[in-house]
């Protein structure tokens, strides 16, 4: 695949995906707030700091924006646009226009790898990216070793921000590691009365790392999963797996896979006439789930940051923002709100930078504890990284979600209540 062909300013995009439309400001005050944030901003920084180059501030983006897991990707990259389309519209950075290089990974370790190169090359100041956690885990090394800020809003793996020391780290993320997401899903199941849990995990770096982080949850709870099916991407039958499961005697299955498989899961168990039900992370609320399982979707259960339901200002506005933008609902909401977060937190933590000298040591000092409080849509983010800690999102702000006539919505009505309330990291 040529690389040039998927390097984008924000005026155009990667193929196949559609090109964004100027924003109509005046329909929507929640971005009108940000951006005046921004401009705020702006304002407390030195003059000498305001005055010098106009040329663009570049971003690297890397994502499966096709293939198999362009289901979120493209979701994500979305979030980033509206973003950076925002505080573009106010002027970019101290009148500097930020403009998104992008790189498709196509979901493949290799390509991630690749891609990656390719932005440390064209001196990007900072990346969004990564869905997949094995594309992650094949490609943080070299924005380590270029020390160039890495900002991660969708991939879960726990090893992704724990691979390096903290203090060293440039790998930053706003999404839920698996070391919480799993715990809070195991949480739920032993309040709802299941003990004894079926484990089906895909053999990517993302199903293993959430197999070891689920099989930690279930033994703080002095349990163990009764039946264990790994299995690798693309398998369109696990029949013989989900006998065994049954046999076994599960009354719940945790899935841990990230396309398809999930759905072959829960289409398998229901051509088995098998009714427990099906619980996991946030990849049950993907449309290769959602579509490929229909009413055998129905009921499962998975953790959440970011809900589609206009609980607050912020929150309707960034949908009505994404759906004018793109013509039609979110497909993966939260995909597209940690990403949407993620360049507003970028962006803020550039006007940390004090001399506004954009190098990688000065972003990465800015994102630990430089910046100034971001009111987001997941959270309002007021200190959200530190030396010691390169993950934004806290236990508190999770939920769980659940699947209700082909959409999810809250499966508590206290967590729809609570969730009038942006939760802060703890």
């Amino acid at each position: 695949m040529n690389s040039s062909a998927l390097t984008s300013t924000v005026q155009t995009a990667a193929p196949g995906i559609p090109g964004p439309r100027r924003p109509r400001w005046h329909h929507n005050a929640w971005s009108a707030v940000v951006a005046a944030s921004v401009l705020a901003c702006t304002a407390l920084l030195p003059v000498q700091a305001q005055i010098g180059s106009t040329a663009p501030v570049r971003i690297g983006v890397v994502g499966p924006f096709t293939g198999p897991s362009a289901d979120f990707g493209v979701p994500m990259l979305n979030g980033i646009k509206l973003a950076v389309d925002e505080i573009n519209a106010v002027g970019g950075y101290l009148g500097r226009p930020l403009e998104l290089v992008i790189k498709d990974d196509t979901a493949n370790p290799d390509q991630g790898r690749k891609v990656s190169q390719e932005l440390i090359s064209e001196k990007v100041v900072a990346t969004i990216g990564f869905c997949n956690t094995g594309v992650a885990l094949k490609a943080i090394d070299l924005f380590q070793e270029a020390k160039s800020p890495l900002i991660v809003p969708c991939s879960t793996g726990t090893a992704v921000t724990a691979k390096y020391p903290a203090a060293d780290s440039y790998i930053f993320r706003v999404q839920g590691r698996d070391a919480i997401q799993a715990p809070f899903m195991v949480e739920d199941i032993v309040k709802r009365g299941w003990d004894k849990v079926a484990i089906f995990a895909d053999k990517t770096g993302y199903g293993e790392g959430g197999f070891n982080d689920v099989v930690a949850a279930l033994a703080a709870k002095n349990l163990k999963p009764v039946h264990v099916a790994r299995f690798d991407l693309g398998v369109k039958d696990l029949t013989a797996e989900l006998t065994a499961a049954r046999a076994a005697g599960a009354n719940v299955i945790l899935s841990y896979t990230v396309g398809p498989e999930n759905a072959v899961i829960a289409n398998g168990k229901k051509a088995l006439g098998w009714k427990v039900s099906q619980v996991g992370p946030w990849t049950l609320s993907f449309p290769f789930f959602l579509e490929g399982a229909k009413d055998a979707a129905e009921g499962a259960l998975m953790v959440q940051t970011f809900i589609a339901e206009p609980s607050n200002e912020r929150r309707a506005s960034f949908l009505s923002s994404y759906t004018r933008k793109y013509h039609g609902k979110v497909a993966v909401p939260m995909a597209a709100a940690n990403a949407y977060d993620a360049t507003y937190l970028l962006m803020y933590s550039f006007l940390g930078v004090r001399d506004g000298n954009l190098n990688g040591k000065a972003v990465k000092e800015s994102l630990e504890g430089k910046m100034k409080t971001y009111y987001g849509v997941v959270s309002t983010y007021d200190k959200p990284f530190s030396v010691q800690d390169k993950d934004a999102i806290t236990r508190n702000m999770l939920v769980i979600g659940m699947v209700k006539n082909g959409a999810i919505t809250f499966a508590y009505p206290e967590d729809a209540k609570r969730n009038l309330i942006i939760q802060r990291k703890q």
